[in-house]
């Protein structure tokens, strides 16, 4: 399973000036980093974020020598964590903060106070900003990527901003790169847009695809039919609880809801983070029944399946989901048709995989020959893909608005875009194909900055 607990490194750094009363004094400085080692860690340690700060390691609790680097290397390697916040106090030490950053090689936040203290004669204590500028620099001579929050002060929007979307760009490096991916069964033969290169992406990302045989599946899903009837039941009851059921489903219920157990018996045995799975024919085939209408509860118990071997859709949508800590829910909604009156507007749609959770507030659901019918609720939706071309990835990403359009079976949106006809025509001319993920709310930026510490994918903006 996917781990949405971020742990976070903060690195208060000063410079190691000559003692200057009423002038760049280090108590000022010490002071500010202080307060803001503390305000952080107030206001955003929670369930899916902790803190390591430099507690112990001098007298000061401050970075400003090189003789402690080592050591703040040490217990952030021992304490593993996933990102490094250099908070600059004062004009800042450029070698410790270059040190730290390309020694712990996670993704790195960049901010310092905003300076609030002039006084009548003149007297400047600490001036953070100007230090911002040289110890980027010397990130990027290091070749340390960054994340920067602009100079501001803590208290201030887009400090929250900033933090808060970094640590989801932090949860998303850390669940992509090393990830172990479920691979079940083979690609549907007519599909060859979803062909994927598993060497590729070993190579690359480190990602591990996972083979599921599907005799390995076909022996599972019957033992658990003959075993575990009673929470077959229950997962019928359930699921007459929340469709209007054709005559098709009915008599297959407990069938659609053994691939609830079957699935979840894989992610617990083969220790994966997502599944790429086949779907609607070999299943049908060999167990008598299709697992569209199971992936709906499945992606409401925080499992990600990608459905229609689409390897690249299902991890597209690992990225969406770590980018908001879990917190949303991603859909593959595919790029099916155009609105009959609107140009900029399409029907994202799938024959019925979105979590139950997403059906529009006051509408109907039904299952159709093991499938669900549904509307998702309106909202603003990022909307991307992962994909290839001859080796080289990359990330497409726009944006839009739920919309009205004509009822429809499966499940489905309207998106309204922003100039549907040239994402139309990014798509087609490639690399990417109509299996579009999406999820509530705005991630373009982070989704560039989330390329920042993926060097193999390239972000492509397609508003």
């Amino acid at each position: 399973m996917l781990n949405y607990h971020v742990r976070i490194g903060l690195v208060p750094i000063r410079r190691d000036v000559t003692p200057r009363p009423g002038i760049f004094n280090w108590e000022k400085a010490e002071e500010r980093c202080a307060a803001a080692v503390a305000y952080i860690e107030e206001h955003f340690t929670s369930e899916n974020v902790s803190f390591v700060d430099l507690k112990g390691i001098n007298d000061v609790d401050v970075l400003y020598s090189d003789k402690d680097v080592d050591a703040v290397i040490e217990r952030f390697q021992a304490e593993k964590v996933d990102a490094v916040f250099l908070i600059n106090g004062n004009f800042g030490n450029e070698e410790v903060a270059g040190a730290v950053a390309k020694a712990i090689g996670k993704p790195v936040l960049l901010w310092g106070p905003q300076d609030t203290v002039f006084e009548p004669d003149g007297t400047r204590y600490t001036d953070s900003q100007c230090g911002l500028f040289g110890m980027s620099r010397q990130l990027q001579r290091m070749n340390v990527p960054f994340t920067y929050i602009e100079n501001c002060r803590i208290e201030d929007p887009i400090f929250t901003e900033g933090f808060l979307r970094f640590v989801g760009v932090a949860c998303a490096v850390k669940n992509f790169k090393g990830m172990r991916v479920a691979q079940v069964g083979m690609r549907p033969k007519p599909f060859c847009s979803v062909i994927f290169n598993e060497s590729d992406l070993m190579d690359k990302f480190d990602i591990h695809v996972i083979p599921v045989n599907l005799a390995v599946i076909q022996d599972k899903y019957r033992r658990i039919l003959e075993t575990r009837k009673d929470e077959l039941a229950a997962g019928v009851a359930k699921l007459r609880g929340m469709y209007e059921i054709d005559d098709l489903s009915e008599p297959v219920l407990d069938k659609v809801y053994a691939f609830v157990l079957l699935y979840q018996e894989i992610f617990e045995e083969y220790n994966v983070a997502a599944v790429s799975a086949e779907c609607w024919t070999a299943m049908q085939l060999m167990l008598g029944a299709m697992p569209c209408a199971a992936y709906p509860l499945l992606a409401d118990m925080g499992y990600i399946i990608g459905c229609e071997s689409d390897m690249h859709a299902t991890l597209t949508q690992v990225v969406l989901k770590c980018l908001t800590l879990g917190q949303k829910k991603p859909f593959l909604g595919e790029f099916t048709t155009r609105h009959p009156s609107d140009r900029n507007v399409e029907l994202l749609w799938h024959c019925g995989p979105f979590a139950y959770s997403l059906k529009k507030q006051g509408t109907e659901a039904k299952m159709v020959n093991m499938r669900q019918w549904m509307q998702v609720e309106d909202g603003h939706f990022t909307v991307a893909r992962i994909d290839q071309n001859h080796g080289s990835y990359s990330i497409a990403v726009c944006e839009c608005d739920s919309a009205e359009g004509p009822y429809t079976f499966g499940s489905y949106m309207w998106g309204r875009f922003k100039d549907l006809p040239t994402v139309e025509r990014k798509l087609i001319e490639g690399p990417y194909i109509h299996h579009m993920s999406e999820i509530e709310g705005s991630l373009t930026d982070s989704i560039r900055e989330f390329c920042k510490y993926v060097p193999a994918l390239t972000f492509d903006g397609l508003d």
